[in-house]
């Protein structure tokens, strides 16, 4: 039997992405934005609202790089969603990781993180029903060894979610079954 809980503002559990930008004096900014999804297969939409800095930056430079935060990292992803930017200014370069400049967005790639989606700025949707920013995904890239015959493999990637009902953070792994097929054995 089901049992009412409290309605989160979240559908979980939801991935842990960290969206990175340039500041306006060029140092690298990013926060852990948890409200993210895809809307097409080239375009990204985050759930963010424009007092955030990192909305301000990626309306001033239209880029920004959306990566998939993993196991390994959890510390400094959770890092980049408790401290502001905007009240600490070394914010990135306390996290201890590092960027390259992106050929394609005026945005960092962050090295440590296994995948990168550099995105161009379309749009954003402020009205009551507006998704906030909305983004073109130029160029998706992963680390090699992430990859099994050159596709991601999910196990190796340790990608976490975020569990709004605990406050938590949990890898994700373990393949259960096969999409597009095994729902064919009920035909």
């Amino acid at each position: 039997m089901k049992k009412e809980i409290k309605t989160t503002e979240a559908i979980f559990p939801m991935p842990v992405l960290l969206i990175s930008t340039f500041n306006e004096d060029g140092t690298a900014d990013v926060m852990n934005a948890a409200w993210g999804t895809m809307l097409d297969r080239d375009m990204v939409a985050l759930n963010l609202t424009e007092t955030h800095r990192t909305v301000q930056n990626i309306k001033a430079r239209g880029g920004f790089v959306v990566h998939i935060a993993d196991a390994k990292h959890v510390t400094e992803a959770d890092y980049f969603g408790v401290v502001s930017g905007s009240k600490e200014p070394d914010k990135f370069q306390k996290s201890g990781m590092t960027f390259v400049k992106s050929d394609l967005v005026d945005a960092p790639v962050i090295n440590e993180l296994p995948v990168a989606m550099e995105c161009e700025f379309v749009e954003f949707q402020n009205d009551p029903t507006g998704l906030g920013v909305i983004g073109k995904v130029l160029r998706t890239s992963v680390e090699e060894d992430k990859l099994t015959d050159g596709k991601v493999d999910i196990d190796a990637l340790e990608a976490i979610a975020f569990d709004p009902y605990t406050l938590g953070y949990y890898k994700v792994g373990g393949r259960v079954g096969n999409a597009f097929k095994d729902g064919l054995k009920l035909q």
